[in-house]
Formats: structure tokens, C-alpha cells, sequence
């Protein structure tokens, strides 16, 4: 009987921890959510770091600050694994600027001109975080706000459940916006980032998931040798300040042409500083669909990017000059950005998909980042 008595304690002691750090056992690996203390900012408020893993052993981690993916494993041809993403040892290394690694950016992603746009005939003015241009949600963005956070488990495997309320007249924009984030890291090898936001009163809205990938490893060197295609025969070309023109032009007979798949340092030359531009995809309906693959020949890692957004920002970090995790320096063409999102500056350019949000509508929005190997 005593027996007996200690082994239901012991059952309950063990669903009370399960609360916390939720693992179960597939296969011979760990999977669940583990979540841990990560520290405080500058206002104190707590950061926690959360271990997503899933039947096949990849492992995404992801803080409340900035909902930042800081660390993603995944396997290579011979199921050796590597972490393939950017980023910070400490919290104290984010706090002091990065160029948003791996972070959930908003409340509008890319640039929008000279920090102005109108709305119902009201001009909006937001800060002007890269002269002369407002970028990535301002000086503060949702980059750097503390998330709330819930963990989950789902039929498709572990999620963390991100929300933040951007408050009338954050950074500039017009409502309460409230923000909701789910990062899942399914049992088909996907990170899966889905968005919805609603507000009380008519704003502009563009989510998007700012990760550096380096499909070799994170600390593997340079990404030209990465194999890059991109479902699109258009984008939109950008002056002087990197603000389109309004233009949208076809890729081919360019080296903006990434229709089949290019080696990306095999005509990164001849646009200098290296690529940072907005794709037209193919599929801008608003249903899920290919908008691009990455492959690395020497691992065989390889990535597709499925997304309901009208646009693709491809950047190929070329002003990457930052000591990164492990020790290592992450220096020009480091990483790839693919960013699933609307056009930059859309609020200002009438012929772009809209990015207008308005009382009782509500914002949608999942890409889904699908690994393999070959």
C-alpha cells in the first residue's frame, strides 16, 4: 500500500513538472517544449527562451523578445545536424542591436518612404530609423517588444502561441493593434509561422519572420555557393534610397533572375552590394503555394518557402559585419534573408496589393519553411 501511495505521488510530481518542460518520447527522441529562463531587459521585464522539438529531432528555439527563432537544427544528407540560422549567445548581445536576427518585424516590415503615409486623408508620420527612410516598425518595432507566450501542443507537433498588443500610436501608426503569432515545428520537418491581427481603427500592417539562413551551418561561411530559386517573373525596382518606383519589370535577361535555380554568387556582382530586392510572386492570391528553394550542395540541405504573401524580399546580407553565437564573426554574404511579405512602401504606392487594415477585418497570414535533404 505504502508502494502504492509513493508511486501516485510520483505520478503527480511528474504531470506538475510536465507543465513546464513538456517532452515526450518518439523513435528514441525527445519531443515537446522546453522552456527556460533567458533574462531581463533593460526594463526588467523577463525574457524566456522555449525549445520547440519535433519526432525527427529538429529544434527550434525561440525567445519572447522579438519572438526570435535564435537557434534551428535540422539534419543534413547524412542526418548530421547543424544549427542554420544567426544569431546572439545572450540576450544582452540582442539588446545591444542586431540586424534583426531571425525576429518577428512589424508593425510594417520593410521600408516605407520618408517615414509618411496617409490614411483617410490623415498624414501619419513615423520615426526615421533608416535615414530617410522608416524600416521593420521603427526605432522600437515588434523586434524588440516581449511577446507573450504560451506553449502548445498540436496533431502537427509543438507550437508557441506569440501575442503583443501595439498600442494606438506606437512608433507612429494609427490603433490597437492586437498581434498573434504562432511558431509550429510540425512532424513533415516545417517551421510554420502563421499571423493574425485585428485593430479598432484603420492602420497599415505588413508581419513578417526576418531569419538569416545558411543552409551549410550558421557558422559555415558565405551562402554564394547556395542554389536559390525563386517562383517569380517580376519585381519591383528601387531608386537611389531603395524605395520602389512604383515599377514592376520582368526578371529575365537580368541578374535578378532567379527563375531556375542560380548559384547566388554567380552574377552577384553585378548588383552591387549584393541582392535586396522584392519579388512579385507568381501565386499572389492569397493561397498557400512555392515561393522558394534554397539548396546547399555541399550538406544537401535544402529549403522551401510556401507562403499566402504577394511578395518575397530577397536579401543576401550584404552588410553583415557582426560577431555572432559559438564564437563566431558573421561577415558580408554570411546568410540569405527570404522575407514573405507585401511590397515595400505599399501605403504610398497605389498600385500595390493593400496593406490596409480596418476595424472588424482581420489580418491572415502563414508561410511555412519546409526542410530536406538530397
Amino acid at each position: 500500500m505504502k508502494t502504492k501511495y509513493i508511486s501516485i505521488l510520483s505520478v503527480v510530481a511528474a504531470l506538475f513538472v510536465l507543465g513546464f518542460n513538456e517532452l515526450t518520447t518518439c523513435g528514441g527522441k525527445e519531443m515537446g517544449i522546453e522552456k527556460q529562463a533567458f533574462g531581463k531587459t533593460k526594463e526588467g521585464r523577463d525574457v524566456d527562451l522555449y525549445t520547440l522539438t519535433n519526432a525527427n529531432g529538429l529544434e527550434a528555439k525561440i525567445m519572447t523578445y522579438g519572438g526570435i527563432v535564435t537557434s534551428l537544427r535540422v539534419p543534413d544528407r547524412d542526418g548530421k545536424f547543424a544549427d542554420i540560422v544567426l544569431g546572439c549567445d545572450s540576450l544582452d548581445e540582442y539588446l545591444k542591436g542586431t540586424p534583426y536576427f531571425g525576429a518577428i518585424v512589424g508593425r510594417y516590415a520593410n521600408r516605407i518612404a520618408k517615414g509618411k503615409f496617409t490614411l483617410d486623408d490623415v498624414e501619419y508620420t513615423l520615426a526615421v530609423n533608416m535615414s530617410p527612410n522608416h524600416i521593420h516598425g521603427g526605432v522600437k518595432g515588434f523586434s524588440m517588444a516581449v511577446w507573450d507566450a504560451e506553449p502548445m501542443q498540436t496533431d502537427e507537433g509543438p507550437a508557441l502561441k506569440l501575442t503583443y498588443l501595439s498600442k494606438d500610436g506606437e512608433e507612429g501608426y494609427p490603433g490597437n493593434l492586437s498581434c498573434t503569432v504562432i511558431y509550429s515545428l510540425t512532424n513533415n520537418d516545417e517551421l510554420k509561422v502563421s499571423y493574425e491581427a485585428q485593430t479598432d481603427k484603420t492602420t497599415v500592417i505588413n508581419l513578417t519572420h526576418h531569419g538569416y539562413f545558411n543552409l551549410a551551418g550558421h557558422n559555415a561561411g558565405d551562402i554564394l555557393g547556395h542554389e536559390l530559386q525563386i517562383f517569380s517573373d517580376n519585381y519591383t525596382p528601387v531608386g537611389g534610397d531603395q524605395i520602389p518606383t512604383g515599377e514592376i519589370k520582368p526578371v529575365k535577361d537580368t541578374p535578378m533572375d532567379f527563375t531556375r535555380p542560380m548559384a547566388i554568387g554567380s552574377r552577384i556582382g553585378q548588383v552591387p552590394p549584393g541582392y535586396d530586392y522584392n519579388y512579385v510572386l507568381n501565386s499572389s492570391d492569397g493561397s498557400l503555394a512555392l515561393s522558394a528553394s534554397v539548396y546547399e550542395p555541399k550538406s544537401g540541405r535544402v529549403m522551401e518557402i510556401f507562403t499566402t504573401e504577394p511578395g518575397l524580399q530577397f536579401y543576401s546580407g550584404n552588410y553583415l559585419d557582426i560577431k555572432g553565437k559559438e564564437g563566431a564573426f558573421y561577415a558580408k554574404h554570411a546568410a540569405l534573408c527570404l522575407e514573405a511579405e507585401h511590397y515595400p512602401d505599399s501605403p504610398n504606392q497605389p498600385n500595390f496589393p493593400s496593406t490596409v487594415l480596418k476595424p472588424g477585418e482581420k489580418y491572415k497570414q502563414l508561410t511555412v519553411h519546409k526542410f530536406s535533404a538530397r
